[in-house]
């Protein structure tokens, strides 16, 4: 069993506990979900946009703690500060640390910039959850998903107001997705062996549409990196890690945007 396959055990198991005790129509109730979503397509497609997702993570599977001090606060602050396009929270407990507490604290102090929950979605009803707790965007695992569940899941998030980001690793991933004006994230991490290959994203970028937002994933920690994939086409970066495992990672993510200006 590899690594995901274990991540999306549990988390079924843990969906299906969170429903016995709330359901769709008790979300649909709350504050969060009644609020006009920032766009994430926006954000990274407007000028002069860092193209930076910036990650707040406590700690991964494959690289254990990586940051078990600074908090969701001062990252959040740090982040805006620096000029990021779009803020990633990890909302996975058992593996990587994170919380739901933390992307409604994000979403109280940042409420210009696009929000996205970054777990393992299995069920609708994280779908309708991630509205709720403050989101504006939702990762959709090709790995981890159907054909059919990657339309559905996407057509309900579109229905929401939420922005989606489809996330896959190899060319048989890409396929399961209708490539039609899609935000689709290239991971350089294989999900399976967490092992990291740069080379990745710009390989099967060839294969996305124009009319796709090209986001690369993981393993980024030079801004020249940047600049090499803005000249295929990529529009966004997610990075986590290299901020994170600084003492300061608002800091570290100012630095790092201001050598892409």
């Amino acid at each position: 069993m590899t690594i995901l396959d274990k991540i999306i055990q549990a988390k079924r198991l843990e969906v299906d506990a969170l429903k016995k005790f709330s359901t769709i129509a008790m979300l649909e109730k709350t504050e969060m979900f009644q609020r006009q979503t920032n766009s994430l397509e926006a954000a990274l497609l407007v000028e002069n946009s860092s193209g930076i997702i910036a990650e707040y993570k406590r700690k991964s599977p494959s690289k254990g703690i990586i940051n078990g001090v600074s908090s969701i606060q001062e990252v959040t602050e740090g982040y805006l500060k620096a000029g990021v396009a779009a803020q990633s929270i990890l909302t996975d407990t058992d593996f990587f640390g994170g919380m739901n507490e933390d992307l409604l604290t994000a979403r109280n102090i940042n409420t210009s910039v696009p929000i996205l929950r970054k777990d393992f979605i299995v069920d609708e009803f994280q779908i309708v959850e991630s509205k709720a707790l403050g989101a504006d965007v939702i990762l959709l695992i090709a790995a981890c998903l159907t054909k059919e569940e990657l339309k559905s899941f996407g057509a309900l998030a579109k229905n929401l107001g939420l922005s989606v980001l489809y996330e896959v690793h190899t060319q048989e991933e890409l396929d399961k997705i209708e490539l039609d004006n899609k935000i689709i994230g290239i991971n350089n991490r294989n999900l399976k062996t967490f092992e990291v290959d740069l080379e990745h994203s710009i390989q099967l970028a060839s294969q996305i549409p124009s009319s796709c937002i090209k986001v690369s994933e993981s393993g980024i920690s030079n801004p020249q990196t940047i600049l090499d994939l803005k000249q295929h086409g990529f529009k966004g970066f997610l990075i986590g890690e290299n901020f994170m495992k600084t003492a300061n990672p608002g800091l570290a993510c100012t630095d790092f945007i201001q050598q892409l200006r």
